[in-house]
Formats: structure tokens, C-alpha cells, sequence
């Protein structure tokens, strides 16, 4: 064990707990982010050693500030609690289905940040890697690409959420390069969790969830403000 701590939001299933489990596998005092506080000590003792259970909903900015108020150091933020409430495109999304889906996906990725940025400044290396999508690739939902075939319009709420959190992860890493931040946004390919129906035919959650380690755990030379594929490769915006 050493001395290391580091937050993974929505981690009490899915990618976010494998997140976790390989952070805490590394060494670091992990805390399990969850809305549920069941879900989320069920999760901790899953993973283990080095697991600590953090209730948080990143919609609720009095707990999010409660959670905050809990951590004095924080090495590494994993923004990874997101919703996609239908894969519908953008004609037969109803507005408040993209206001929910911006309050977790956006917003809440704000406020979780924010939050926890007086944490992350007294870490020697901080670090914030952003769970994406590359369904939010401009240019790959236009061109060919190796992950999707392009010119689908489905998923209007989520895919323009995740677009808009990449745009954060520019903003923020060019903000808090000086401070050596480093802050990226992770691809994680389709996966077989239960965030839509399309994505419980995908593949090994596990797999992703070793693309985040990577940049959680970056060098101080590594890069900041990119979007990165699970296995490394880079992404285009």
C-alpha cells in the first residue's frame, strides 16, 4: 500500500468498478464513488484491500460537497458516472431527456471537479481522466473509423454529452497544465454493462477499465487535454 488515493465516480459496477479494483490492485486508497450506499459497499468488498466506500450522486451538489469535505488529498479523479437514457437521435429526444443527461454527464463531471480540486492540488502528480465515448468523435461520426460505423444520428443526448465533456477535458487540462494536472479523456469502446441496451452486447468491461489505470497513473511527461482509445491508441476530437 502506498500513500495514493484516488476517487472513481459510478464505481460501484460496470467499468467504474473494474477501474477501481485495478487502482486498488496498484496500491492506492480507492474510494468507490456510488448514489447507493448498499451498491457501493457490496462493490467494496468485491474489490478489496485498499477500498473505501464514498457516497456520492453527482447530481446533488450538497452531497458532492459532503463528499468533498471528507477527502484532504486526492492523487487521481476518475470522472466515470455517466447515463445514456436512449439511443433515440436528436428528432425524437425530448428536451428533458438531454437535461437529464447533461446534469450527470456534464454537469455533474463540473461539479465533482470542482469540488475535489483543493484535494487534487495537494497531490505532487494530480490526475483526472474523463470516461468518454468515441460515439463522441466529430470526426469519426462522419469518416470510417475502427469502432462504429459512421453516419448515425442515434443517441443524440448521450453522444452530444460526451462531446461536450471532451471540450471540458481541453479546457481543463490547458487550465491546470501549470499546476501539473493531467487531465484526459478515455474512449472505452462498447462494452458489456448495462448502460443502454446496445452496450450489453459488447465487450470485456475489464479491457477498458485497463485504459483508464493508464492514464490515471501517468508520468509526469505523459500527455494532457487528449482523447485516448482503450488500448492507447489516440482518438480524433
Amino acid at each position: 500500500m502506498n500513500e495514493r488515493t484516488a476517487l472513481v465516480t459510478g464505481a460501484n459496477k460496470g467499468i467504474g468498478k473494474h477501474i477501481a479494483r485495478l487502482l486498488a490492485a496498484e496500491g492506492l486508497t480507492v474510494y468507490v464513488g456510488s448514489r447507493d450506499p448498499g451498491r457501493g459497499q457490496r462493490a467494496v468488498e468485491e474489490i478489496g484491500v485498499g477500498a473505501r466506500l464514498l457516497v456520492l450522486d453527482v447530481t446533488d451538489p450538497d452531497g458532492v460537497a459532503r463528499a468533498a469535505a471528507q477527502m484532504d488529498r486526492l492523487d487521481v479523479l476518475v470522472n466515470n458516472a455517466g447515463i445514456s437514457p436512449s439511443l433515440a437521435p436528436p428528432t425524437d429526444t425530448g428536451v428533458e431527456e438531454y437535461r437529464r443527461t447533461y446534469e450527470t454527464n456534464v454537469v455533474g463531471v463540473v461539479a465533482v471537479t470542482n469540488a475535489f480540486l483543493p484535494a487534487l492540488r495537494r497531490s505532487p502528480s494530480p490526475r483526472i481522466v474523463n470516461i468518454s465515448s468515441g460515439t463522441a468523435s466529430l470526426t469519426w461520426s462522419t469518416t470510417p473509423n475502427p469502432q462504429f460505423t459512421p453516419g448515425s444520428g442515434g443517441g443524440g443526448a448521450y453522444r452530444s454529452s460526451k462531446a461536450a465533456l471532451n471540450a471540458l477535458t481541453v479546457l481543463y487540462a490547458q487550465t491546470l497544465a501549470e499546476d501539473g494536472f493531467k487531465v484526459n479523456a478515455l474512449a472505452p469502446g462498447l462494452r458489456a454493462t448495462d448502460l443502454n441496451l446496445r452496450a450489453a452486447a459488447g465487450g470485456d468491461p475489464a479491457e477498458a477499465a485497463q485504459g483508464a489505470l493508464r492514464l490515471a497513473l501517468l508520468p509526469d511527461d505523459g500527455p494532457t487535454g487528449g482523447f485516448f482509445s482503450w488500448d492507447g491508441t489516440p482518438v480524433p476530437w
